[in-house]
């Protein structure tokens, strides 16, 4: 029989759960109060009792509200706890797991001439048998050498004085610990590297309106800064000015944003700086005329503003392009930013090139608008009508040959469809100018591949062909992008193209970078496809017929020989 067992009617009863590590490890060790303190809370937080408070605690374990907070420093210095507010007073109960504060039996005897060294830098105060038993557990589970740990102690002393907290010094050796630097001699060179740059962060903190001394964790900072993405000082210091960074997180921050956009200058960061309350204002512009609310604009300007306005494009005419794409339809960022990487792509980039662009689009709807009324169609303009147009000029036909047509169409069940077939079959008797038009004899005259009491049921079969290939590409997409994995990573795929382009241009080393990302990503995104069964291929339309993708003319306008198929079913 088991040493430990409980009556059924215990194990129906409700628990609180504690970590196994606390039992064996912590619990043999910890002082018993202190366990009290502990468990309790455990207890608090486990039934949900949120309205609790430090003298409710007080008064269910019969100790002073003092005497709790100390029990809770303790707990805290062992790190199973961590205290995020003194007034109110609030806890947080931390993982037990933490190998960092693990406490095990010391002899303590074995570092008696340790201890009294360590007094002796510390000459404010007493050392506590628990602080004692802290330093002794750093030495044991990181290997420091003692001289090491003594080192780092005088370090931290120097730099904050004898009233120094515990968690700081472990803070610290700990960070050395974690870059491998745990005897003496290491401890050595890594102090005397980052007295090298103490000027220098003196300086800059100076600059920035920083009040306290710098430390190694600020060296850390320094050293990416400089070597890692290559500032020099007086960028730092300008950078720190300028986005009125005053700790060392923000201005970290604000050199983490000047990197991403490849700002490293004096003058271009404080070209950016200045730009930058422009580059917010745009961005509002920008979302407005494509009718998108914005709940936190930087998300956009980082993902999309910004990496526009380093392709060279103008914020001025990035609010043309934006009035430009909710007209067509495009109505949000993603769809901008399709049509920015089209026009960047093709060289379009500077603004009277991109002006050029638009007014010949709006030239286009504009003939388009005239085409439909021709064809007695009062509809708006969309896609397939100016993909028509655009197959319509590489056919070679001129505006007076398209009214010509579209006068013929009007009053038929599919006009544009059928000045489709009107210009095809002109294009194939070479006729190309209105004089032809009445010189061809009737009979000969082809302006369809069929008579005019088959043409709407052509018109109609191709539309539902194209129409149902489309529709059923696109709910499978759909139905891709509502899988939150997939959504995810199809959105990081594209923020990562944006950057690609861009890193293309300016770092090869950072294109490789992110290259290798977007392979995993898709490699990811497969994956996930796989386990949503769902094929890729499916995203594109599968047209019934692969040489006219279901618009019954191939590409050098003739009839497809589909078109002769359906045909035979008609009669």
């Amino acid at each position: 029989m088991a040493f430990i067992s409980v009556s059924e009617e215990v194990a129906k009863k409700s628990f609180t759960s504690v970590e196994n590590k606390f039992i064996t490890k912590y619990l043999p060790v910890l002082e018993p109060v202190a366990v009290k303190v502990y468990l309790y809370s455990l207890y608090l937080y486990q039934s949900g009792q949120t309205s609790f408070t430090l003298a409710d605690l007080s008064a269910s374990l019969q100790i002073t509200e003092d005497e709790i907070k100390g029990y809770f420093e303790y707990l805290e210095e062992l790190e199973l706890v961590s205290i995020v507010s003194a007034i109110p007073f609030e806890v947080k109960i931390l993982d037990a797991e933490n190998v960092y504060g693990t406490p095990k039996k010391v002899k303590a005897e074995k570092y008696s001439d340790f201890a009294k060294t360590v007094q002796n830098v510390i000459k404010g105060r007493m050392i506590s048998t628990n602080e004692f038993r802290e330093y002794f557990y750093l030495i044991e589970e990181y290997g420091f050498e003692q001289d090491a740990l003594v080192m780092i102690i005088n370090y931290c002393v120097n730099l904050k004085g004898d009233d120094i907290r515990l968690q700081y010094i472990k803070k610290v050796a700990k960070s050395f610990a974690e870059d491998g630097i745990t005897t003496a001699k290491k401890v050595d060179e890594k102090l005397s590297a980052y007295t090298s740059s103490t000027p220098a962060l003196i300086k800059l903190f100076n600059a920035a309106g920083i009040k306290k001394q710098p430390d190694v964790d600020d060296d850390k900072y320094f050293k990416k800064w400089t070597v890692e993405m290559g500032f020099e000082e007086p960028a730092i210091i300008a950078a720190a000015k300028l986005f009125k960074a005053k700790t060392v997180e923000r201005i970290d921050a604000a050199l983490d944003e000047l990197y991403k956009n490849k700002k490293f200058d004096v003058k271009e960061i404080a070209d950016y700086s200045s730009a930058k309350s422009s580059v917010y204002a745009a961005t509002l512009e920008i979302a407005k005329n494509l009718g998108v609310y914005m709940q936190n604009s930087a998300p956009y300007v980082e993902t999309y503003v910004n990496v526009w306005c380093n392709y060279g494009y103008s914020l001025e005419i990035l609010k043309s392009i934006s009035a430009y794409c909710f007209t067509h339809g495009k109505n949000s960022f993603e769809d901008m930013n399709d049509l920015i990487q089209c026009l960047y792509n093709d060289g379009i980039v500077a603004d009277i090139s991109v002006e050029a662009y638009i007014k010949e689009r709006i030239a286009e709807d504009k003939l388009l608008k005239e085409i439909l009324a021709a064809c007695g169609l009062t509809r708006k303009v969309i896609d397939w009508d100016r993909q028509s147009l655009a197959r319509w000029r590489d056919w070679k036909f001129n505006d007076i040959m398209l009214f010509e047509a579209a006068k013929l169409s009007s009053g038929k069940s599919n006009p544009m469809a059928y000045m489709n077939g009107i210009l095809s079959a002109w294009k194939s008797q070479n006729i190309y100018s209105p004089e032809k038009i009445a010189q061809t004899p009737a009979s000969s005259a082809k302006i369809a591949p069929a008579d005019s009491a088959n043409k709407a049921e052509i018109e109609r079969h191709y539309f539902e062909l194209r129409n149902a290939a489309q529709t059923r590409a696109e709910s499978v997409l759909l139905k891709a992008m509502a899988d939150k994995t997939y959504g995810a990573i199809r959105k990081e795929l594209n923020e990562l193209n944006i950057q690609l382009a861009f890193a293309e241009i300016k770092d090869k080393g950072k294109a490789a970078e992110i290259s290798a990302k977007i392979k995993e990503l898709e490699q990811n995104a497969d994956k996930r496809l796989a386990q949503l069964k769902i094929d890729k291929a499916d995203f594109s339309p599968k047209y019934q017929c692969k040489i006219c993708n279901d618009t019954g003319y191939d590409k050098n306008g003739n009839p497809c020989k589909c078109m002769d198929e359906f045909l035979k079913t008609l009669k």
